[in-house]
């Protein structure tokens, strides 16, 4: 049994969403997980996670015929991430295969433009991730028809006729929609139709697309996942071999390989992601709660919210809401304003990290969203001082 078989004494305590206390018997919760995900059979006198394999190339008498050969093709740092993110996005499915990618932006094109050629339909989120755009436009300059639609009310479905792939971001970036995955993937597979999900800001501890039906999940490990902004990676993780086979193929002719000591930077982080993600979810409720009390606030997001426009359909879909809140303030000005008042709030523009952050995302032209738009990411600062420096911002804000 290598050390990612897992097997608990008993089943006590509460587990997470959908797992009774006699799966907990044999299949472990989020955090035992999330600790243990990849890492090899104990060896005495060895390191429980490897260090990085820093490697062009491997010892290769004879038959090229052993797992790694090459480093554009294997890196044994790569296998033990790549087989922790298959735990995480689908726990006790042997045949989930996981590819590791430079970032989150090279694997969603490796998803895109290795399942389409010229004459396909594909359709996009037209409220998703502002990099997307970009992608129309190559994937049209390659003779693939793009259609869009929103995420919210599974307004996809009204352009999925003849699809051969459905990509669907939720919750959406910035804007916080989302779509029922359960529903989309139905109609999709009915005509025959992939659908890959963007599953970047819920995490696998917070959404399991392929649970859900997808045929692929894909993310930017850049984000959450890791946690501490300063990796760059993303991945792709499927359960059908056909359809992960050239999603290989197009990492090793493209070279959209990530280095050695990020995927190792990015493994070992996965260790407190439970803890990561329960503390800043829950501090990202906790700044929406206040946020819907001030009345200069307006379309605030966060599908944690019972009021939220996304509350019913996150809740059966969603087993942690994520750490991204977004509003609206008043102007461009006040937006900026209230950001250069935040003293434990960084003005940046990621999210999903240990130190929070936010952003007026207008300022980068890409997303259809209001001037006074803010995105914030809810870091692992003391909730109760996070509160404070946000009242305190709004208030100056205001002067």
């Amino acid at each position: 049994m290598t050390s990612g078989d897992f097997v608990t004494a008993n089943g006590a305590g509460t587990g997470p969403a959908g797992e009774s206390e006699g799966t907990r018997a044999t299949v472990p919760g989020d955090g035992t997980r999330a600790v243990r995900a990849g890492l090899p059979e104990p060896v005495k006198y060895e390191p429980t996670l490897p260090g990085p394999v820093f490697a062009a190339h491997f010892h290769l008498p004879g038959e090229p015929t052993g797992p790694y050969t090459y480093g554009r093709d294997e890196n044994p740092t790569w296998t033990l991430l790549e087989r922790a993110i298959g735990e995480l996005e689908a726990p006790g499915q042997d045949s989930v295969e996981t590819l590791s990618f430079p970032s989150g932006m090279a694997a969603i094109s490796a998803v895109l433009f290795s399942q389409l050629r010229a004459g396909d339909i594909v359709v996009l989120p037209d409220d998703g991730y502002q990099v997307l755009p970009l992608v129309r436009e190559q994937l049209t300059a390659y003779g693939i028809e793009v259609r869009t639609a929103p995420t919210a009310g599974d307004a996809q479905l009204e352009v999925l006729d003849g699809a051969k792939l459905l990509w669907i971001e939720t919750p959406s970036n910035p804007g916080l929609d989302v779509c029922d995955l359960r529903r989309l993937v139905a109609a999709a597979h009915k005509q025959g139709t992939l659908v890959a999900v963007d599953n970047t800001l819920a995490t696998p501890l917070g959404q399991r697309p392929l649970e859900l039906g997808a045929d692929f999940s894909v993310a930017s490990g850049t984000k959450m996942l890791t946690g501490h902004g300063d990796i760059l990676l993303g991945y792709v993780t499927g359960r059908d071999a056909t359809l992960m086979a050239p999603v290989r193929r197009w990492r090793k002719v493209v070279g959209a390989i990530p280095g050695p000591m990020e995927a190792w930077l990015a493994h070992r982080s996965l260790a407190t992601l439970l803890l990561r993600a329960d503390r800043q979810t829950a501090t990202a409720r906790t700044i929406a709660e206040v946020l819907r009390d001030r009345p200069e606030v307006t379309g605030l997001r966060y599908p944690g919210l019972p009021d939220d426009p996304s509350y019913k359909i996150a809740s059966q879909q969603m087993r942690r809401f994520g750490c991204v809140v977004s509003f609206t303030l008043p102007s461009r000005e006040r937006a900026e304003r209230f950001l250069d008042a935040l003293r434990l709030v960084d003005d940046a523009t990621s999210f999903g990290g240990v130190r929070s952050t936010a952003e007026r995302r207008g300022r980068w032209g890409g997303d259809s969203v209001p001037e006074g738009f803010i995105r914030f990411s809810a870091g692992a600062e003391d909730p109760e001082d996070l509160v404070a420096d946000v009242l305190r911002a709004l208030d100056a804000s205001a002067e």
